[in-house]
């Protein structure tokens, strides 16, 4: 009997805990569930005899260690900063280990250690990043196969409102982590447009709503650009283009609003002292309005904030409202509460996943644009779209591993063909996949 270790059980665990504790079911494995809310756990793996779910405090060395020695492979889905406990504790027992948050600087650190132990470790395999990787990587692979050459590469992903429950002025409500829906751009960005390299602040990220893509079915979207772009030019091989930007897709509604929601300090994580004094939410909102109003004597974002569009939204959110503050502990906090109380899913509610891969090339002197898109809908509040794409391609590479089918060793991301054609074969499988379509381009 092998045994399957997951760590953390929040919002997007859902679809891949059932996955997992079918699968297990059927191959007589174990599989162990591990996370604060012991309660909400037994309930999403109620009916499993093979499944068990235990709480233990991730930071206490011997409780976290008692399980991850017994597994024959772990997955994190743990806030990114307690990773490298749990990937120390891999490396030290020699466990294959799964995640689907980026590679950061702690995780690189491991890399030498997890080529020498000969186990995996393979991370950024949810939706974005992971989904993005894969089917990326595979439309590379086959354009350049056929001597294509690639001058213009945009990826595009958003976690949406369904429009059958898109019932609020933000057309947005939240599927995943809060905390990450506050702080969203808030490192900036760094591209590649029209042969320049772009870097724009937080200030910027989120200032043009007129940035927008047509998506099939679903009309206008508009996008924000992610982080550092550029540090996949050479993870997807690609060298000599003109475009290159990874974004995130919203309604172009709420970027308008969220621009201005940055511009007033509403986002900040560091206000704690000045905003001591206040007592409701419009004390709080005025607050900063009146300090904005301060610093930029022009007002150049005033005239933005009369639009009667605007004004819904945040009325809507609650910036208008007498009620007392939940918390003072910083901006960033109070908003938070605001997006977990106001723009909450509700239990018959869905969301949508949309990617959209641009992907311009010269093939036989002809110039074409490939457009790959993925749409998927979730079918409720427990089952989302978000926690179909981000939980399946752990679950479906979790197995993959354990039946030797991917026999990698090291430290690695889904841009490899041994990854990416089978997972990206199973999300197939299971009702995820792509519609791709070429048009010809002057």
């Amino acid at each position: 009997m092998k045994k399957i270790l997951l760590f953390g059980a929040g919002k997007s665990a859902t679809v891949l805990i059932y996955h997992l504790a079918q699968y297990c079911e059927k191959n007589n494995n174990e599989f162990i569930v591990c996370d604060q809310n012991l309660e909400s756990t037994q309930k999403k793996i109620e009916g499993f005899r093979n499944s068990n779910a235990v709480t233990v405090d991730v930071t206490n060395e011997t409780s976290r260690r008692s399980l991850v020695s017994a597994a024959d492979i772990v997955i994190s889905l743990l806030p990114p900063a307690l990773h490298i406990l749990v990937a120390k504790d891999c490396v030290f027992f020699s466990k294959n280990l799964l995640t689907a948050s980026y590679v950061d600087e702690a995780m690189q650190s491991l890399a030498a250690e997890v080529e020498s132990r000969n186990i995996l470790f393979l991370s950024e395999m949810g939706l974005d990043p992971g989904i993005d990787h894969m089917s990326a990587m595979r439309l590379i692979h086959g354009l350049t196969n056929k001597k294509a050459i690639i001058y213009s590469f945009l990826s595009h992903c958003g976690g949406l409102v369904a429009p059958e429950s898109d019932d609020n002025p933000w057309h947005y409500k939240v599927t995943w982590n809060p905390a990450n829906v506050v702080m969203a751009g808030s490192n900036g960005a760094h591209y590649l447009s029209e042969n320049r390299e772009i870097r724009i602040p937080y200030q910027s990220v989120f200032a043009n709503d007129d940035q927008e893509i047509d998506v099939d079915g679903l009309g206008k979207l508009s996008w924000y650009a992610n982080r550092d772009s550029l540090t996949y030019m050479e993870t997807y091989g690609l060298k000599g283009l003109s475009d290159f930007i990874r974004t995130t897709l919203r309604y172009p509604e709420y970027i308008k609003a969220w621009n201005l929601i940055v511009h007033l300090g509403l986002t900040s994580a560091d206000d704690h002292a000045t905003i001591n004094h206040c007592r409701t939410y419009s004390e709080w909102y005025q607050y900063k309005l009146n300090a904005y109003s301060e610093k930029n004597k022009n007002g150049n974002i005033m005239p933005l904030l009369k639009d009667s569009h605007v004004h819904q939204q945040f009325d809507y959110l609650g910036l208008f409202s007498d009620e007392i503050l939940p918390t003072k502990v910083s901006s960033a906090k109070i908003l938070q509460s605001l997006l977990e109380s106001r723009l909450v899913m509700l239990p018959a509610d869905k969301d949508m996943i949309v990617m959209v891969h641009e992907v311009s090339y010269r093939l036989n002197q002809q110039k074409e644009k490939v457009v790959s898109t993925l749409i998927v809908k979730g079918t409720d509040s427990m089952q989302t779209a978000m926690a179909k794409t981000v939980g399946m391609p752990l679950a479906i590479a979790a197995i993959l591993i354990l039946e030797g089918k991917i026999n990698l060793k090291g430290l690695h991301i889904p841009v490899l063909p041994e990854i990416y054609e089978p997972v990206l074969a199973g999300l197939e499988e299971n009702g995820i996949s792509f519609i791709e379509k070429v048009v010809k381009e002057q």
